[in-house]
């Protein structure tokens, strides 16, 4: 099974940048300040904010996907 993600960094109040799909069932935002924190601790610490399916999420955050789609984001910045 195959869950998709959105991507979302926030680089002001109202704007951000969006990777994924409207309907996915996690909906993964980060701060553009935090883009260097691992995801993993970002999520730990609350600055990675996420709705959504938490497994899909767990699972994403293990295999480094998170980390791989938010670098190829950040690099838009």
């Amino acid at each position: 099974m195959t869950s998709s993600i959105q991507y979302r960094i926030a680089k002001a109040k109202k704007e951000e940048l969006v990777e994924g799909p409207d309907d996915a069932a996690v909906v993964v935002t980060l701060g553009a300040a935090d883009i260097a924190l691992d995801p993993n601790v970002a999520y730990m610490t609350g600055k990675l904010k996420a709705a959504g399916n938490t497994g899909v999420l767990l699972r994403a955050l293990a295999s480094g996907e998170i980390a791989t789609a938010l670098t190829a984001l950040a690099s838009r910045l």
